[in-house]
This record gives C-alpha cells, sequence and structure tokens, in this order.
C-alpha cells in the first residue's frame, strides 16, 4: 500500500491502537494476514509487519492518554 491510512482518534481503541488487517484499509479480513496489534497513539502512526500497511492520525488529531 503506497499511501498510509488516515485516522481520527475516535477510530483507536482504548489502548491507542488498531488493529490490521483493517477494513479502513480497504481490505477484505477473510483474505489477508493473522491480526495484529498496532499502538498508534505512541508515536501518531505504526507500520504493520506483515503487510506493511502504515496507519497514521490524521493531521491535528490527538490522543488523549488516560494514565
Amino acid at each position: 500500500m503506497s499511501h498510509p491510512v488516515e485516522l481520527l482518534a475516535k477510530d483507536l481503541n482504548p489502548q491507542g491502537g488498531v488493529f490490521c488487517p483493517s477494513p479502513k484499509a480497504d481490505m477484505k479480513v477473510w483474505n489477508t494476514h493473522p491480526k495484529v496489534y498496532l499502538d498508534v497513539a505512541r508515536e501518531g502512526h505504526a507500520k504493520c509487519p506483515y503487510c506493511g500497511t502504515v496507519y497514521q492520525l490524521k493531521a491535528g488529531e490527538t490522543v488523549a492518554h488516560g494514565h
């Protein structure tokens, strides 16, 4: 995938991440790789080790840290 998948803060789960494969990346969950958790909140982006898809927060989005 050549373009990052832009996410809003509300797209992240309570831990600040997403799972890949993801419908947000226009993937069919049944025919891709094993499900993997990616921590997007930590640095504002994360790259899937299986398929290389990059997920990143959209510019201006912030994640509230509850700890």
